[in-house]
């Protein structure tokens, strides 16, 4: 999980987004050595879902879909020694159903995917 101040900070200054509705991306690839070569951030608005309980459930429910389907972007992360930094924001009114999570985050991890590839090509 990601619970640096001084990374939080950096990802929100320098990152790259992109939206794959309900879910809105930031994501930086990190020079600092970590602990691990991914560390995550799970976000939904006290604005949008004033009981704690909402926001946690969309939390949770974020956080078991990203689980189950992060193996791609680790495999890659580790295949070109980067590491990474994310941070998934929930944007939607509504609760989300955990069906259409399944779905979503298959296409928010190929996306990322993508985006990073491109990026380390225009890097080489």
């Amino acid at each position: 999980m990601l619970k640096s101040r001084k990374l939080i900070e950096q990802l929100f200054a320098k990152g790259g987004t992109f939206l794959i509705f309900p879910i809105k991306v930031v994501f930086l690839l990190v020079e600092d050595p970590m602990d691990s070569p991914l560390k995550i951030g799970v976000s939904a608005s006290s604005k949008k879902f004033k009981r704690a309980v909402d926001r946690n459930r969309i939390k949770r429910l974020i956080k078991e879909n990203y689980r189950v389907n992060k193996h791609p972007l680790h495999d890659f992360l580790n295949g070109n020694g980067k590491q990474l930094v994310v941070f998934f924001m929930y944007i939607d009114k509504a609760l989300p159903e955990n069906a259409l999570l399944q779905r979503k985050m298959p296409l928010i991890i190929d996306k990322l995917i993508n985006t990073l590839s491109e990026s380390i090509n225009q890097n080489s």
